[in-house]
């Protein structure tokens, strides 16, 4: 793996674990007043669109950590609603 790979993968790992620690509190302290829902859903429409384009490109890395992030935003977002 070459060392744009690298970092780029990096850079995946790190973005997508810093949505891990808000989707607990979330979920624990079953509030999401302080969250914004329509930054949220503009967050993962833009991921969303990182995953097309990942695909679109061929890029696993890109892939892979937007997926998550997606799933781990989309989350949130549930939350957000559901805790209202």
């Amino acid at each position: 793996m070459d060392s744009i790979n690298i970092f780029g993968s990096l850079a995946g790992i790190l973005t997508t674990i810093a949505f891990f620690p808000q989707a607990i509190k979330t979920w624990k302290s079953k509030s999401a007043g302080d969250i914004s829902l329509s930054m949220f859903t503009l967050f993962s429409v833009g991921v969303f669109l990182w995953i097309v384009y990942g695909i679109g490109i061929g890029s696993v890395p890109v892939v892979i950590a937007n997926t998550i992030t997606f799933v781990l935003a989309v989350t949130i977002l549930v939350f957000k609603i559901k805790y209202k």
